[in-house]
């Protein structure tokens, strides 16, 4: 009897309605391909989760977003921006595209208030006034008030992750990259990271999140991708995603998370 053939999903026709757009995107290090052909929309205001084993290309992908890491082919738009462009304006595309990382990477010298001011301040060339008062309500929306004089050191990881998520924030992005943001976590404090995130959701940003937690991309997302190889192996909204998986990799990896 043979095998049954792996469930393949359909790439997706290119949305009119897509704020970010990738059609058969390909990335590779040397000869290890990382992204093989992966197309998705996101639309304004939807939360996307993306899971899979590790290694299967879902934080590579999320940086070619930002063009962090460039893509060897395919297109990537963000609000009709083609991040692929050799004349990308790389400070507007991280104007509209604010990015988190597992690692805090705060400023150890600098103050939770001054860590969130810094881009704005230096890059943006803002006013300092507007932006510290901006900061202000920030670190009141992340749930940090009376923590803006306190240096990372003096910080939980989740408090400093939150006051990363402030600092992406103060850019004023349109929308947010989440790669991993808790995996570094304990259980509570990683909680606290992702109420965050789940608030962000709900108050209409456009974010993508590369996670682990099954629970939060069942509750949060507007449709979860499963990838495995540099593909993407089936994407459906959640209810269905985590009800009735059709690829058996797909079954197999939540057999073994859930």
């Amino acid at each position: 009897m043979t095998e049954p053939a792996p469930f393949r999903p359909e790439p997706p026709a290119a949305s009119p309605r897509a704020f970010v757009s990738l059609r058969d995107v390909h990335k590779s290090f040397g000869n290890v391909q990382v992204i093989n052909g992966v197309s998705l929309d996101v639309a304004r205001g939807q939360t996307i989760c993306i899971i899979g084993p590790s290694g299967s290309g879902k934080s590579t992908l999320i940086r070619c977003i930002n063009a962090l890491v460039p893509v060897n082919s395919g297109s990537i738009t963000v609000d009709g921006i083609e991040v692929n462009d050799p004349k990308l304006d790389k400070l507007a595309l991280r104007r509209k595209v604010g990015i988190v990382f597992q690692q805090y990477n705060l400023f150890p010298h600098k103050t939770a208030l001054q860590n969130i001011m810094m881009a704005p301040v230096t890059v943006l060339k803002q006013d300092k006034a507007e932006v510290e008062a901006r900061a202000h309500a920030l670190m009141k929306k992340v749930r940090l008030s009376g923590k803006e004089a306190s240096y990372p050191g003096e910080l939980s990881g989740g408090q400093q992750q939150r006051v990363a998520i402030a600092r992406a924030l103060a850019m004023r992005p349109e929308v947010m990259l989440f790669d991993e943001v808790t995996a570094a976590l304990d259980p509570e404090t990683k909680k606290e990271v992702l109420f965050t995130i789940q608030e962000l959701a709900k108050d209409g940003m456009t974010c993508i999140v590369v996670t682990h937690e099954m629970g939060f991309a069942r509750e949060v997302a507007d449709h979860v991708y499963f990838t495995e190889g540099g593909l993407i192996v089936e994407h459906s909204p959640p209810a269905e995603f985590f009800g009735n998986a059709k690829d058996p990799r797909t079954r197999e990896f939540l057999s073994q998370v859930l």
